[in-house]
Order: structure tokens, then C-alpha cells, then sequence
């Protein structure tokens, strides 16, 4: 338990261009930010791609092969890639990418869930896209779609098809025992790999009893079968990774959760998360795990058995 994964979420699919001028939005700003997050220390590197010129969040396989085989060169990280997609992409598209690049990791959310983001639009009133606040105002009748058909395609497609294994998303306890069903099921192998996920509207809220919450829960689950990361969102994310951190789990940092470093302070970089992060991690006397570490404590298939 000495050795923390640090995962980076690099752009996402949550923030538009005009909340910081930093976000990542074309492949070249994409690759350079997350080679830059691995340089400092992410072993595992959280993917989503974005229209190079709009800066909206994007399926396109396409889009993905422009900043993935540049990654691979340069860098040993595990490549994650997201099925979780954006708003509105359907099932299909979200996992268009990973059926493609087949890579050794793919986050995987485990319910469907009210996605709220409009909060957001009384943030800011300058907008460079136009389709960036009519984005945000449809999240406030939009539902993610995770059914349980959809959670058995995307394991039969990546995980038996593609030997891709998965960062399982719960964003809210109940999500815990949809993956517990699937366990029972033997359509999941430990050891499994969770990212408590607090802070979203529509799912569980972020404060340490929450977070305290979600461990004791997956612990009656899953015994010793299970690995945890934490992702907090926005200002939570400083104090509920390191939190997670002290309680022996991985932590999730990058402009996908959380714009800034200090409060009222732009993020130039997913590198100066990451770069924060394991300074504390080390003050804490644990130690960073490195790409081949991350891959022994999570039973993946290796960087060469890709597909990019």
C-alpha cells in the first residue's frame, strides 16, 4: 500500500474553453499537456478528445489517433481512454475510441445519473463558442446513460474483445453494488481498480464522510479484491485526495475535475496538479508508482499490446 497511483484527467469532457484559458483543446495541446502530467509523475493518463476547432468534446476515433501514438512515444503511462464520452453522445459513440485504440485501460461508469452542469453558466458571461452555454443549459434535463445492457456491452466489447481493463466511475454508493452485481456475475476480475467520484451534481456530494462512506462500503463489498482512487471535483479536490491518500488509496488530479491550483488561480498546466500532488503524497511518506508498478497493482496487458 506504500505506492500511490496518480491518475491524470488531462481535458475532459466537462469544461468548455472559456472557463480557462489553459483547458487543452487541440491534439497537439492535448499530447503536450499530457506528457507533461507523466513527466511529473502521472502514471496513468485519462483521455477524452476534443474538436480541434471548436473545442467541443469529441468521439472521433479520429481525433484520438492524432494525439495517442505521440503519447506512446513519448512517454511508458498507461493510456486510459474514456467511454464516458460527453454530452449528447450516445453509448456507441462514447466507445468508438477505445474500440479502436483497444488500450490497456478505459474508464467505465457504473449507473445512469442525472449530470448537471448548468451551475456553471452563473460563473461566466463571456463565452467564446456559442455552443458553449447552450451545452451547459442542456445538462439541466439531460441523463448520463449507463444501463446495465450498456455496462455488459462495453465489458464484452473492451474488456473480453480488446483485453482493455477498467477504472470503474461510482459516483454515488449505488453505483458500488452495480458493480458488486457484475462481480457476482463473473463479468468482472479483480483486481478492480474504483474511482470514488464526489462532487458531481446528481451524484454523491464532496465531504470526507461521503468519501468515508464510499470506502466502508466497498470494503464490505469487495474485501481485498479492490483498488481505490479518488476524484474530487473543483475545490474539493486538494482535500479529498489527499484524504484519500492518507487512507492508503491512488488519487485523480487534471483540468478534467478542477481548473485551478490555489483559489482564484489558474492551473497552467495538468503537470502542476500533478507536480503538487506528489509533493504531498511524498510528504505523507508514500511513495509515486511508476508506469510498471501501475501495472503490476492492476493486472493490465502492457503498453505494447495496444493498438496505437
Amino acid at each position: 500500500m506504500d505506492k500511490v497511483i496518480i491518475t491524470c484527467a488531462v481535458t475532459g469532457s466537462v469544461h468548455t474553453p472559456s472557463m480557462s484559458p489553459y483547458l487543452p483543446v487541440t491534439p497537439e495541446d492535448i499530447a503536450e499537456q499530457a506528457i507533461g502530467a507523466a513527466e511529473a509523475g502521472a502514471a496513468v493518463l485519462h483521455l477524452h478528445a476534443r474538436d480541434p476547432e471548436s473545442g467541443r468534446p469529441s468521439p472521433d476515433p479520429e481525433v484520438f489517433m492524432q494525439f495517442l501514438p505521440r503519447i506512446r512515444a513519448a512517454t511508458d503511462a498507461v493510456i486510459n481512454i474514456s467511454t464516458g464520452g460527453g454530452m449528447p453522445m450516445t453509448v456507441d459513440d462514447r466507445m468508438q475510441a477505445a474500440l479502436r485504440a483497444e488500450p490497456e485501460m478505459a474508464s467505465l461508469n457504473m449507473g445512469s445519473m442525472n449530470f448537471g452542469l448548468y451551475p456553471a453558466l452563473a460563473r461566466n458571461s463571456d463565452w467564446q463558442y456559442d455552443w458553449e452555454p447552450e451545452f451547459l443549459e442542456s445538462s439541466r434535463d439531460f441523463v448520463f446513460r449507463n444501463t446495465f445492457a450498456d455496462i455488459e456491452t462495453l465489458l464484452a466489447r473492451l474488456g473480453d474483445g480488446c483485453g482493455t481493463r477498467f477504472e470503474f466511475e461510482c459516483y454515488d454508493v449505488g453505483h458500488l453494488y452495480n458493480l458488486a452485481h457484475f462481480l457476482d456475475r463473473g463479468l468482472v476480475r479483480p483486481p478492480l481498480f474504483i474511482q470514488f467520484v464526489l462532487g458531481i451534481l446528481g451524484g454523491i456530494g464532496a465531504d470526507p464522510d461521503n468519501l468515508m462512506h464510499m470506502k466502508r462500503t466497498a470494503d464490505k463489498l469487495f474485501g481485498e479484491d479492490y483498488r481505490f482512487s479518488v476524484l474530487g471535483v473543483g475545490r474539493h479536490q486538494l482535500p479529498l485526495v489527499t484524504m484519500s491518500a492518507t487512507m492508503g488509496g491512488n488519487i485523480r488530479v487534471g483540468l478534467e475535475d478542477n481548473l485551478f491550483l490555489d483559489k482564484g488561480v489558474f492551473a497552467r498546466s495538468n503537470a502542476e496538479q500533478v507536480t503538487r500532488l506528489r509533493r504531498i503524497v511524498e510528504d505523507l511518506s508514500r511513495s509515486v508508482a511508476t508506469p510498471a508498478e501501475a501495472r503490476a497493482m492492476l493486472g493490465l496487458k502492457g503498453g505494447d499490446a495496444v493498438a496505437f
